[in-house]
Order: C-alpha cells, then structure tokens, then sequence
C-alpha cells in the first residue's frame, strides 16, 4: 500500500510513455521479477485497477466469512458502491463535471482559462502568485469553495449509504432483522416484525431524501459563492474557511489565548481542499477522513433500525476501519520503511534524501536507475531492473499483506465471533430470566400455577 499523496504523484509518472521500461518488461522481466512488476503496476495505479484491487481487498474476507445469502449481497452491495465514493466520485464530480463544466461558466469569458488553471493549486499558492491579478485570485479561491461545497454529494453519500443497504436488504429479502441476516441462530430464524420493517423502510427512505435536498443546497450554495465569492471580503473569508477549517480553527483558538505552535501545526494540517493530482482534483487526506468518519455514524445510525447486536457489530469493526484508512495505513508503511532503512536494507529502493527523508522510486523510475547502477557495479542492466523490481514489490507487498490479512480475514473473523458471542449470551440471559420469572411466580401463586399444571 502507498499513501494517498504517493498515489496522487506517481500517477503523472504512470500516465507517461516510457519505451525504455516496456521493452525491458516484455524482453526482460519474467518469472517472480513480472510478477513483481504487475504488482507493483497495480498499487500505483489509481484508476479502475486500483478500484478492483481495493474493493477485493475489502470485499474478499468478508465474502469468505459471510454468514447468510442477506449479508453476502449487502456486504458486497456496501463494498462496491463504497470503492466508487472513494475513487470516482471527486475526479467524476469535482473535476469532470463541475469544475470543467459548470463553475466555468460562471466566469467571465476573458478571466475563464487563467481562474481554472489555478483551481488545483492551494490557497497560499493563489494568494502568493504576483502574476496574477487580485480579481482572479479571489474568483480562484471562491470557486475552489464553491467546488467543495457541490461536492457535499460525495460524505453525505457516504452517511446513507448505509440506509440504502437496510433498504436493499429489505426490498431483496425481506428482511430487516439483523439476527436473521446475520443468522446467528442456526436451528431456526426469529419471525420477522412488521414494525420494524416498517420503521426500517421509512427511515431509509427519509434519510435518502435527506441526502438529495443537502446534496442539492450544497451545488446551490456552491455556485452562488462561485458567482459573488469575489465581490465580497465575507465570502472570501468563508471561502477559505471551507477550503482550510483547520487553519481557521487554528486562528480562532489563537485569539482566545492558545498560544501553541504544535497545536497550530496538527490543526492546520486539516484542509478539505482537493489534492492536486497533476492539474486535476483528487480526493484529499482530509476530504478522506470526513468520509470515512461520517460513514461510520451512518453505519451505526442504520443499525439502530435493525438491532442491537448491528450497533454493536459496527462499533466493533468500523472505528478501527476508519483509523486505519485515515492514519494507520501510512502510519504501518512509514514504520516498515524506517526498520528497513535502519537495518540497510534495499538501499537503492530506500533513498535518503538531502532533508533525511526515504524517497522511494516509482514504477516508471526503475530502469533509468538499473542502468545507472549496472555502470556503477559493471553488471547487467536487466540483472539490476530485475533486483530493483522485485525489492520494490517486497517494501509495497508487507503492508499490503497486513491490511489483507489484519484489516480484512483477521478483523472481519474477530467481529464476526464475537457477534455470535454476543447472540448466544444474549439468549442465555432471555432464557435464565424466564426460569427466574417462572420460579418466582409459582413462590407468589402456587395455587394459580398448580391449576396451570393440571
């Protein structure tokens, strides 16, 4: 696994021709060392491989461990559409349709090509570039926000999702309680409750309408700050607010009297700004995180209208989901890197750089740097892409292995027990409280209860 930022870079690397590397692929990789260049070709690629990759590695344990034909298809209906939130929805939305077809057009014909030009580049790279005029930066900044307030579609999306599958499940199996889909009872399932299907039904459907009347306020809002965000040092404030609340929240604290630079650092770290993907707008790390934790409460808000053994799940499982999506995979790649850097290993795929941090070469990098080191070392050019290859694949395959195994069978099998757990001491209770309420009311009524026995 590679961090969001890594993939954002080594996609402009990927979308070049390089001649040099295709002929040594074809004529010179094979074996272990192909099979290490098609792994690595899929971890830096952020299109519909990257999509497949990711959504197996979700999709695949859970499969594995599903419990009923009802939590099959929901797990996969929620993985599939989750998979397309992350990696379509901002290119598709933020840059496909709104920022190249409709926030353009709010612009003066004139002023059109130079405001979109500086729509990926950060709010201090506009303020800071002296080329341009005062009116396009302030038209740049305005309509970035306003990109980023359309895109309301993308978390809220996220948050029903949820409600979506309850109501998939529903429509699909006519079902809505969670010990039945989950069938944690083997013998016989429980007798469905018409209420709650009910209650299921109409929550859902209220919660998707919700989610259109918000999606649709946000591309409201967001033309209108496109439109005036320029004309006014209010809107320009708000604009920068919603592209940088960490900062603004940084600021703000600041001026009540906390004086503290590593709290001004973390906070202003947290930007909803879109990353730069080469001229055009990615996901972000912070756009990453309000998703991912706004769909661990739609998760847990959807459970509620099925059961308590469902919140129970989701708790469970998802905080640790959503840690790991945000900080832990970086986190676990970064630590890899440093003990094989301490222990000198791979030393031409761990590069020091003059600031003492590891740059690891890209995919497209490799050749060029077999060549220079079979100089160096008089050796063959294809023996070092070979070597170089295949070292790449092992400092990418560790993590990926870990979030394979930990993330996906490991946790999907641990939460997955201790549901079942949950179910089997939840029924030992119900039955020992009926023995109770059986011994106590023959104490009370041994007449009544005797008649009964008669």
């Amino acid at each position: 696994m590679i961090t969001l930022e890594e993939r954002n870079n080594n996609i402009k690397n990927n979308n070049r021709k390089s001649p040099t590397f295709k002929g040594a692929e074809t004529a010179v990789l094979s074996g272990a060392a192909k099979a290490a260049d098609i792994f690595i070709k899929s971890q830096e690629n952020l299109s519909s491989t990257r999509f497949i990759q990711d959504t197996a590695t979700n999709w695949l344990p859970k499969a594995v461990f599903a419990r009923s034909k009802a939590d099959f298809a929901e797990m996969s209906f929620l993985e599939f559409l989750e998979s397309g939130i992350f990696y379509f929805a901002s290119p598709l939305l933020g840059e496909k349709l709104f920022r190249n077809h409709v926030f353009n057009k709010f612009q003066p014909e004139s002023l059109r090509s130079k405001i979109n030009e500086q729509i990926p580049k950060t709010v201090q790279e506009i303020t800071k570039n002296t080329a341009l005029s005062d009116e396009v930066k302030k038209r740049a900044i305005s309509t970035k926000a306003g990109i980023v307030l359309a895109c309301t579609a993308i978390p809220v999306a996220e948050y029903t999702l949820s409600f979506a599958k309850n109501l998939f499940t529903l429509k699909t199996f006519n079902k809505s309680n969670f010990n039945n889909i989950a069938n944690l009872d083997k013998t016989k399932s429980e007798k469905e409750d018409k209420a709650q299907q009910e209650r299921v039904e109409n929550n859902s459907k209220k919660q998707l309408k919700k989610a259109a009347i918000l999606s649709a306020a946000g591309v409201a809002a967001g033309s209108a700050l496109a439109i005036y965000g320029h004309k006014s040092d209010t809107l320009q404030k708000i604009s920068k607010t919603i592209l940088e609340p960490g900062k603004a929240a940084a600021n703000l604290a600041e001026q009540a009297g906390v004086h503290s630079d590593k709290l001004k650092n973390t906070l202003g770290r947290f930007s909803l700004d879109f990353a730069n993907n080469n001229g055009k707008l990615a996901l972000s790390k912070g756009q990453l995180a309000l998703t991912a934790i706004l769909g661990l409460f739609g998760y847990s808000k959807a459970a509620e209208d099925r059961g308590k053994l469902d919140v129970a799940e989701v708790w469970t499982r998802v905080p640790l989901v959503v840690f790991y999506t945000i900080f832990g995979g970086e986190l676990f790649e970064k630590g890899f890197t440093k003990i094989l850097e301490k222990k000198n290993k791979f030393p031409d795929i761990l590069q020091k750089t003059k600031d003492g941090k590891l740059n690891i070469p890209t995919r497209e990098q490799l050749p060029a740097l077999a060549e220079k080191l079979s100089k160096t070392k008089n050796t063959k050019s294809c023996d070092e892409l070979a070597r170089l290859t295949k070292e790449k694949a092992f400092v990418s395959a560790v993590p990926y292995a870990f979030s394979l195994l930990f993330m996906g069978f490991t946790l999907s099998a641990i939460t997955r027990l201790w549901t079942q757990y949950r179910y089997n001491h939840q029924q030992k209770d119900n039955a020992k409280n009926t023995m109770n309420f059986i011994s106590f009311a023959k104490q009370q009524t041994p007449e009544i209860y005797k008649t009964f026995e008669e």
